[in-house]
């Protein structure tokens, strides 16, 4: 099996696995007890929150742990959108190509009375910063803009979006769940207010995140309970997924400029092969863009049977984001970037990691050919 949706979930690493055994099946201390194995816990999540808080420049204590990047999405656009309507702000902007943790936690504020405005993109997939300043005024509650789209994996200007953001006194917040570990990320050298952070998508295991929160935001918690994670975030922590978490964002977040040197090679052989097949269109701008990530749609084939018949073929990719399978609507993401009608369903997504080889890859575009040749002669797609 050749795996080429890493940007749905990342094997397990090493380092990961090793970290989260010991909570697995020898301590069983909650965090919050004061005996030996809650202390061993609790350390735990110490030593996980500094390596975090070290890979992207931050503060241990501005770091919060979550479930995943859907919590942490949620949380960071609600509840600043909460702290802003208390000063009168009833104004959220996002860009119209983000995640659907934060487009639908938007739409769920629109119904407590906010006004949503969502920045375009132009047909690469980049932000319009013209429309971006034109929409965000002084009145807006946060602006959420992802640092890399999951789909197509443009690569945004959040550095120059937060110093608008923070020219206008508006918080900002980016989704990194598909950046971190593949660029280089710096809370303070992105200026941004908040940040989420998803294990799974770095190697860690599923059922964790974070959502970093700079010290001062002054944000409410969206779960109450027991007061875990400074009072932020309650509920007894998932000290096993936090540990290995920890330890995948400590490996991915170093040495990325190497990695992603060797990834990018793979990524333009894959599109270079990918782009050969008649009725072939790349997705999304080339630069920058994320190291791993490929996303080309084919005329005449539509995107889910492709992605069946290369699991038949021994190939797993995906025709969009995991987070919406299932999903017949076209993706919002493409539709956005004005891709033509007749590819908006014929869109493939298949994203490396440092594990794949040059082998792997000529084997998948086999694969892909195949595929498309077959379904188009079902359709009796002429071209």
């Amino acid at each position: 099996m050749i795996y080429l949706d890493n940007a749905a979930s990342a094997p397990v690493l090493e380092c990961a696995r090793k970290a989260a055994e010991p909570f697995l099946w020898e301590c069983c201390g909650n965090p919050s007890s004061i005996h030996s194995e809650g202390r061993r816990a609790a350390l735990a999540l110490i030593e996980a929150r500094e390596k975090c808080a070290a890979a992207f420049g931050a503060e241990p204590e501005e770091i919060v742990f979550t479930s995943g990047g859907t919590e942490s999405d949620n949380m960071a656009v609600r509840q600043a959108a909460l702290l802003g309507m208390a000063s009168g702000k009833r104004l959220v902007v996002a860009s119209a190509i983000e995640h659907p943790a934060v487009l639908n936690t938007c739409r769920s504020l629109e119904n407590q009375g906010f006004e949503v405005r969502l920045i375009g993109v132009d047909g690469d997939g980049y932000l319009d910063m013209e429309q971006a300043r034109r929409l965000i005024t002084p009145d807006t509650a946060v602006v959420s803009v992802m640092a890399a789209n999951n789909e197509v994996g443009t690569i945004q200007s959040i550095r120059e979006l937060s110093a608008l953001c923070r020219e206008r006194g508006v918080l900002f917040h980016t989704d990194a769940v598909q950046a971190a570990g593949h660029i280089p990320l710096d809370v303070k050298n992105i200026g941004c207010d908040m940040m989420s952070v998803s294990a799974h998508k770095l190697g860690g295991l599923r059922g964790a995140g974070l959502l970093y929160i700079r010290n001062g935001v002054g944000l409410q918690p969206l779960i109450f309970g027991g007061g875990q994670e400074n009072g932020l975030r309650s509920g007894t922590e998932n000290t096993a997924a936090i540990a290995a978490m920890g330890a995948a964002v400590e490996y991915s977040c170093k040495d990325i400029n190497r990695r992603s040197e060797r990834i990018s090679a793979l990524r333009d052989r894959l599109i270079a092969g990918l782009l050969d097949i008649p009725g072939s269109r790349l997705n999304g701008g080339i630069s920058p863009r994320l190291c791993g990530n490929v996303n080309v749609s084919f005329a005449g084939v539509e995107g889910e049977s492709l992605v069946l018949g290369l699991d038949i073929r021994g190939v797993c990719a995906s025709s969009g984001s995991a987070c919406s399978s299932g999903n017949e609507l076209p993706s919002h993401v493409l539709r956005a970037m004005g891709v033509p009608e007749d590819m908006l369903k014929g869109s493939l997504r298949l994203t490396l990691s440092e594990f794949n080889t040059a082998g792997e890859v000529e084997s998948a575009v086999r694969a892909v050919r195949e595929t498309v040749k077959t379904l188009r002669e079902l359709r009796g797609w002429k071209g």
